[in-house]
């Protein structure tokens, strides 16, 4: 049988379901929605831009958009452009994977000052996301504090530490890194509600900052266990084990003098951002871990600091008409409702790596499969026509790869591109490209 499908997202998550869509259902047509006109989503804007080879996972998804049987359409935004009902109704099935790309709030005084800002849009700032690209984030005081313990907040901080050197061979957007290399920064500070068995960074991560060229890690060793204690089985217990080497080894490195220093402290939560136009400061408060939930003792201490970045989860932000179930769209192993289904992040909340999503969209496709019901419905004809009929400016994949040339084209020495980070320049490249 032959069927029309609408993905919307082209990140991993989005990529792996038309892979999937296409091999299952030989003769379909896959449409790839996103709402910027570059795709790949998490790999273009949420790797950290030193894990260049990471992002060549766009390769792979790059090999689908060529196939005849699928569309890129970018720079469409569902919601704005095309509503999720009209998707439903001329599409067989309509795969969501929007993802989580908003930042969680800490709800603690201070949090609206100038000066905190959501991992989310800090990493989309230094990845070059059109969303972030005004950020300007206030790095002038000396100090910066990350709330969170995993990878994102580690990438946060290396990314602030590396010097221009350290930074060759990476995308890093331009106006990030002038910003953070013209900055003052002196302290780096990295906080856990729980200790270092409960961390969610990786060992791969966490090696990455034990021989920084300007910054020295600072880890106390009286906050490290002797074991790995918990109910932590094969390899959840190797990377533990693991990260607690590291630590350990971090401990009891010798500390150079370097220029700035880098604090992955644990058993500390905030409580307040201080400061009266902008942040000056973070105060925290000890915890103790109790049944495995971080508990306030009460006792409180104050970091100074210019900035204050929150990496404690995401959540998705759905179409006008999609359920949400708190910060994941509601769904029944991937079906939402109807001919509706959601994958990635926003089907089952930000873990994992980008591979972690080949299965869980493969699983979901499985779910639509068997719920598909026979009779093709129009497909991309009508949503074309849609499109046309409201002037929206639809960016095909021959359009993106013209971005890409040009990106590569305009990078600076060292570096594989440098991203437009603005959609009025990208758009402005095609028309005169055309």
């Amino acid at each position: 049988m032959s069927a029309s499908f609408a993905v919307v997202g082209s990140g991993p998550s989005g990529m792996y379901a038309a892979d999937a869509l296409l091999k299952e259902v030989p003769g379909s047509r896959v449409d790839v929605f996103d709402r910027v006109p570059t795709p790949f989503g998490l790999i273009r804007f949420g790797v950290a831009p030193d894990h260049f080879k990471t992002k060549n996972t766009a390769r792979q998804f790059a090999r689908t958009f060529e196939l005849d049987e699928v569309r890129y359409l970018g720079n469409v935004e569902i919601g704005r452009d095309l509503s999720i009902d009209e998707l439903k109704d001329n599409y067989d099935a309509v795969i969501l994977a929007i993802g989580s790309y908003h930042d969680r709030s800490l709800g603690i005084p201070g949090e609206d000052l100038p000066g905190v800002y959501g991992a989310c849009a800090f990493v989309g700032w230094y990845n070059g996301h059109p969303d972030y690209r005004d950020l300007a984030p206030l790095l002038t005081g000396g100090g910066v504090a990350v709330i969170g313990i995993g990878n994102v907040a580690l990438d946060v901080c290396r990314v602030l530490a590396k010097t221009p050197e350290e930074m060759q061979g990476s995308d890093i957007a331009a106006h990030a890194l002038d910003t953070i290399q013209a900055a003052p920064l002196d302290n780096l500070y990295m906080f856990g509600r729980r200790g270092p068995v409960e961390a969610g960074f990786t060992p791969k991560e966490l090696s990455e900052v034990r021989d920084l060229e300007r910054c020295a890690v600072i880890v106390d060793d009286a906050q490290l266990p002797a074991t790995v204690e918990g109910d932590f089985e094969g390899r959840e217990k190797g990377v533990k084990e693991k990260n607690l080497t590291l630590l350990r080894e971090l401990a009891s490195q010798e500390k150079p003098e370097k220029p700035i220093k880098m604090h992955i402290g644990f058993y500390a939560s905030p409580v307040e951002i201080l400061g009266e136009t902008r942040v000056e400061g973070l105060r925290m408060e000890h915890t103790q871990v109790v049944d495995g939930r971080a508990k306030g003792t009460g006792q409180t201490f104050d970091v100074p600091c210019a900035a204050v970045v929150t990496a404690i989860g995401y959540q998705a932000l759905a179409p006008e008409g999609v359920p949400m179930d708190g910060t994941i769209i509601a769904n029944n192993a991937g079906h939402v409702e109807d001919n509706l289904y959601v994958v990635g992040w926003s089907k089952r909340g930000p873990s994992g790596t980008i591979p972690t999503n080949g299965p869980d969209s493969r699983g979901v496709v499985d779910i639509l499969l068997g719920n598909l019901a026979a009779g093709a419905k129009p497909g991309g004809d009508i949503i074309d026509t849609l499109l046309a009929k409201r002037g929206a400016r639809v960016v095909d994949f021959e359009g993106y790869k013209k971005i890409a040339a040009a990106e590569i084209a305009r990078a600076p020495e060292g570096h594989p591109l440098e991203k437009f980070t603005r959609i009025d320049e990208m758009l402005a490249l095609l028309d005169g490209a055309s």
